[in-house]
């Protein structure tokens, strides 16, 4: 419950409707049972042939109920949806901003089909928990209470049985249903995460399945995922109709001792026969709202489990103090000056550290690369350096500021950034330049696609899903232009020209160089050629630094970077 009460915390900012649907629910309730409680008394004081005047009245004022019975049943409807979808939005901006920063740890923790999962079924799921969970049993209850007071007034007998049918099938009978249905209930929500990753990983993989001839074994197993969800829901489907045709028949049980023990009543003449149709109509109609309490113990437990999974993704200790920054925005007007001091670093449920005492300065202007072989830690430290990762061991400071102290939407504003993997957005070239900044040119864009050799296309031709149309080596280069189209004072640049021919690469190393001839640049590259003109080199293996230097003075200090260059030059050579 401790979850549903973080949702509701967002969800509830509409209290206007929240309150409006509840109150016309209480009207209507009230309403309905005035309509057929006067129906009937209508029926019995007709058969007493009373005058026409009386008829008429009678008549007149079950128009009326009914027409307002109507009207306020539609503006429930109105203002409860209206309340619940407006929840939602709230619901899924607030998600959508929590798990933003948290995307890194999230895609380590869970399978991409799982996660899109939790962030499009049960969000959806949740749309019930006030239309199903929340007012109904507000305005039963009110409804019931009204009710009660009234029947007193002409039978105490009829009055106890009613109240312990309303305990019966409001409480006692969804109690056990709840019971039994928690089972129920995870089996499809289990089912359906398992399905969501089946789907993503077959669609994703279909290449690589294809190829190794593996696509009916996976083609089956979707299959049978999808086989078990529909089962799943299948027997929640079942699950549920039985509960609300049982307590139907509870309800229906109700009214059959209320009119039975009425008639006794009237026999013995403690209730005046003309009131018994009155209490029966009462009591069937009060009843129908008790349905909807045959489903209440489904979608509350369904909403429960809905906002677990949801705060589960949040809501983690580490991922917690992620996104725990202060208003202070980083603002450069040069290349900045960047210190990293005893820094650390372990992933999430790992017990090794991926960095380990890792400290280096990086001065204003400055050239610096980062070699090493794989797995030494370096694109986990330039993650660090972009605050991707927190940093709960060590500091990094800019300009003398600690990262922790700035917001990460200023670090990223100020730098241009080339991962080793870059995603490109199905559209065309043009929309794959225009998130660099806002208001470009078409002549600035076609001008940057001539200085990355990128002429051969236009900006309107077509980019599919993650560039599959692209070749390796013009991936890299559209991300090269994207970054320069950006103009930041801070380089990260990670692997950048790995899938590029050696003639290409010269020269984009050399027009980007050119380009942040006074900005701050980090490199990471695995080649150890051409970094003679670098101001810095370090070398890292297995998580720490073993050398920091210039090539110059690790040449002539003969430790591991000239082993090294040593190996690459006699791979080359051979």
């Amino acid at each position: 419950m401790k979850d549903l009460i973080v949702i509701s915390k967002v969800m509830f900012v509409e209290k206007r409707d929240i309150i409006i649907s509840i109150l016309c629910g209480f009207v209507a309730g009230i309403t309905a049972i005035g309509l057929f409680a006067l129906s009937g008394y209508l029926i019995s004081k007709s058969a007493l042939e009373p005058p026409i005047y009386t008829l008429m009245i009678l008549v007149a004022s079950v128009k009326l109920l009914g027409i307002i019975s109507a009207l306020i049943r539609y503006g429930e409807r109105y203002f409860s949806h209206r309340g619940t979808f407006t929840m939602l939005s709230n619901l899924r901006v607030s998600f959508y901003e929590k798990i933003e920063r948290l995307a890194p740890a999230n895609f380590q923790k869970y399978r991409s089909g799982d996660l899109l999962s939790r962030i499009v079924g049960d969000v959806e799921s949740l749309q019930n928990f006030f239309l199903r969970v929340f007012y109904p049993p507000i305005v039963l209850l009110l409804v019931f209470l009204c009710t009660i007071f009234f029947v007193t007034y002409f039978s105490i007998e009829v009055t106890l049985i009613i109240l312990i049918g309303f305990i019966v099938t409001t409480f006692i009978f969804p109690a056990i249903i709840a019971f039994r249905q928690k089972k129920v209930e995870r089996g499809v929500r289990d089912s359906r995460g398992k399905l969501s990753t089946e789907v993503s990983e077959f669609l994703f993989g279909f290449r690589d399945l294809k190829i190794y001839q593996k696509l009916e074994i996976k083609e089956i197993r979707l299959r049978n995922s999808a086989d078990v969800y529909l089962k799943e829901q299948e027997n929640e489907s079942i699950y549920k109709l039985l509960s609300e045709s049982s307590n139907t028949f509870l309800s229906f049980l109700v009214s059959f001792t209320v009119l039975g023990f009425g008639a006794y009543l009237v026999s013995i003449e403690q209730l005046d026969g003309i009131y018994l149709a009155m209490l029966v109509m009462v009591s069937l109609t009060a009843f129908e709202n008790t349905t909807s309490m045959s489903v209440f113990p489904g979608y509350l437990e369904d909403s429960r489990q809905a906002a677990t999974r949801l705060n589960n993704v949040v809501s983690i200790k580490h991922e917690q103090e992620t996104i725990k920054e202060s208003k202070e925005k980083l603002s450069l007007k040069k290349s900045p000056y960047i210190r990293v001091n005893d820094l650390s670093f372990a992933f999430p449920n790992d017990s090794k550290n991926t960095i380990s005492d890792v400290s280096f300065n990086l001065p204003s202007g400055s050239k610096t690369v980062i070699v090493g072989p794989s797995g030494s830690g370096k694109s986990t430290l330039m993650q660090l350096l972009l605050q991707i990762y927190p940093v709960k061991q060590g500091e990094i400071y800019i300009n003398n500021k600690s990262m922790n102290t700035l917001s990460q939407e200023s670090i990223w504003k100020s730098t241009n950034v080339v991962l080793q993997k870059n995603h490109f957005f199905y559209g065309t070239i043009r929309d794959n330049l225009m998130i660099a900044k806002n208001e470009l040119s078409d002549k600035e864009m076609e001008n940057v696609l001539e200085k990355v050799k990128l002429h051969h296309f236009t900006l309107n031709d077509q980019v599919l899903e993650k560039g599959e149309n692209l070749s390796g080596g013009e991936k890299q280069r559209l991300a090269i232009a994207r970054v320069l189209l950006k103009k930041a004072p801070i380089w990260f640049l990670d692997e950048p020209t790995s899938s590029m021919d050696v003639l290409t690469e010269k020269y984009i190393y050399n027009y980007l160089f050119e380009e942040a001839k006074k900005d701050t640049v980090v490199l990471i590259s695995h080649r150890l050629t051409g970094l003679e003109n670098m101001d810095q080199i370090i070398v890292m293996e297995s998580g720490k630094i073993v050398e920091i230097g210039t090539y110059d003075d690790l040449m002539e200090n003969k430790g591991y970077f000239y082993k090294v260059k040593q190996i690459e030059q006699s791979v080359f050579i051979n």
